[in-house]
């Protein structure tokens, strides 16, 4: 009766010990799958990361702070970021009660006022205006002085017309 115990347990550790070789290698597959799958992933989103930074710095082209010919043109103001100094300027003129005075158009929901701001050189900015319901662009000349005044001038603007 001894050698029958001995012999089922014998083949119950057995049975376990194969049971646990078969499922580590399940295991096995499973993990260099994932591990696979996981790095086709960081190669797809490296490739992605890549193509995210190229599109930015196409988009940084027209940019005053990415053109050191343009900010030559300040040094001697010794401005730390003309760019932010310039915008202020501007958003500074939304301030005044009504429309923008650079907004050539009467808000039709309640006051065009400024929004975004894109500062292509020493001499020109884009920007977007809107009364929360309309919108439009602008194109602005300005000149920073000596004095550290700012004056703009708009060269030209669009109202988009709304589609219902």
């Amino acid at each position: 009766m001894k050698n029958k115990i001995f012999l089922y347990l014998f083949v119950f550790a057995a049975l376990i010990v194969l049971y646990q070789f078969i499922s580590a290698g399940n295991f096995e597959k499973a993990v260099n799958t994932n591990i696979g799958n996981l790095k086709k992933e960081v190669a797809e989103l490296k490739d992605s990361l890549q193509q995210s930074q190229l599109k930015i710095l196409d988009i940084q082209y027209f940019s005053l702070e990415n053109n050191d010919d343009a900010l030559a043109y300040y040094d001697h103001l010794n401005l730390k970021e003309p760019s932010r100094y310039i915008e202020d300027k501007l958003l500074e003129t939304n301030e005044k009660k009504g429309s923008n005075p650079l907004v050539p158009y009467e808000g039709m929901e309640s006051d065009f006022k400024i929004n975004k701001i894109k500062i292509l050189n020493h001499k020109w900015i884009v920007a977007d205006f809107s009364d929360g319901k309309y919108w439009g662009d602008l194109v602005i000349k300005y000149e920073l002085k000596d004095d550290l005044g700012v004056d703009f001038t708009l060269m030209d603007h669009l109202l988009y017309a709304r589609s219902n």
